[in-house]
């Protein structure tokens, strides 16, 4: 489901099952990050079907990628393997306006 960037973050806040996943690759990852993100490059395939494999589906899933594409195909892919609730970040962190982490 597309949600945009308001209704995101607001239903992220109130959200006490939220697990954010970021798809976007290591080096966009390493520039800066929505505070509490796990990365899964979607790039990487079977890579990021397995990692998708080992998550908890009953949780709600804050997906976002750098503008929206490949996190709305996240989601579509989630969704065929059984994960319930799965939102996309419409328009991506270039567009993100909340709070940014440096990754460590």
């Amino acid at each position: 489901m597309n949600l945009s960037q308001q209704e995101w973050a607001s239903q992220l806040e109130a959200d006490t099952n939220a697990v954010i996943l970021d798809v976007r690759t290591e080096d966009e990852w390493n520039e800066g990050i929505i505070p509490g993100a796990i990365l899964n490059d979607i790039y990487k395939g079977q890579g990021f079907i397995y990692k998708l494999e080992e998550l908890d589906k009953s949780k709600n899933y804050y997906v976002y990628c750098k503008a929206g594409g490949r996190s709305a195909q996240a989601c579509s892919i989630m969704k065929q393997m059984g994960f319930e609730n799965a939102f996309n970040l419409e328009g991506g962190f270039m567009n993100w306006e909340g709070e940014i982490a440096s990754v460590e």
